[in-house]
Formats: structure tokens, C-alpha cells, sequence
């Protein structure tokens, strides 16, 4: 049977001459897992990354109507706490608003501890920090 062309032979007898492509795939699986499982963690913390700086920058823009730095600070949770329900991948527990004033603007974060994401607990990869701090800025007065 070994006189005969390629073409002639059965699907199962050429996929039985050799283990070629068995050793092959035993050799590459590891490093393509690998890079796979690295887009889904890395994808995942900036995915998480943008929803924190979105729910910076909407705490910021709903604490533009507070006269005092106190009513500021109270509207910006007030928002986190009502918008954050919306975001699937985010849990309320794990985020803190903080707010500085400054001469001409003032400054809302918020810092998220990842820590407890599926995407860290996943990841065998070296991540970036667990704790995500996004920020959004409010220039006062005129312009």
C-alpha cells in the first residue's frame, strides 16, 4: 500500500503513517493557551479599567452641582452607588469615591479593587495592579 500516491489512500491510513502533527499540536498548544488566556485577562482588566473611568467621569459631571466640597463629595457617591448597578462586571463593594479640591477644579476618583475578579483569579500571567484608580477632573469658575 505504500506504492500508492497520497491522493489514493484513505483519510484514517494517512493521518495513521505519522504522529507528526499529534507531537505538532503538543508542542504549540501550551504557548497558544497561553497567549489566549493572556487576551482574555488583559481584555477583561481594561475592560474593567474603562468602566471605572466611566463611572469616574459621570460621578464628577453629578458633582458639579454641589455648592460645597462636602455636597460634592455626597453627590458623587450618590451617583456611584446608583450607576455602578449597571455595570455587570463591577461589584459595589469594592469601590471607594474620593474627592480633592483644588484653586480652580476639583478631582473625583474612584478605586476599584479588582482583586476579586475572575480575570485576576484566571490569570497565571503577570497583571497589572488589582487596585483601579480612574479619576475625573472639573475645572471651576470661568474659562
Amino acid at each position: 500500500m505504500s506504492g500508492l500516491p497520497a491522493c489514493s489512500r484513505s483519510f484514517g491510513a494517512a493521518w495513521r503513517d505519522d504522529g507528526n502533527a499529534a507531537v505538532e499540536f503538543a508542542l504549540i498548544s501550551p504557548v497558544l493557551l497561553t497567549f489566549l488566556l493572556g487576551i482574555v485577562c488583559y481584555g477583561g482588566y481594561f475592560w474593567l479599567a474603562h468602566n471605572v473611568q466611566q463611572l469616574a467621569n459621570d460621578a464628577a459631571r453629578a458633582a458639579v452641582g454641589g455648592l460645597t466640597a462636602s455636597e460634592r463629595l455626597k453627590l458623587a457617591q450618590d451617583c456611584l452607588k446608583e450607576e455602578i448597578i449597571d455595570y455587570d462586571a463591577l461589584n459595589p463593594a469594592f469601590a471607594t469615591v474620593r474627592y480633592a479640591e483644588h484653586a480652580d477644579s476639583f478631582t473625583v476618583s474612584v478605586v476599584y479593587d479588582a482583586s476579586g475578579s475572575v480575570f485576576f483569579a484566571l490569570a497565571f500571567l503577570p497583571m497589572p495592579s488589582s487596585s483601579i484608580r480612574r479619576s475625573g477632573t472639573v475645572r471651576l469658575g470661568g474659562f
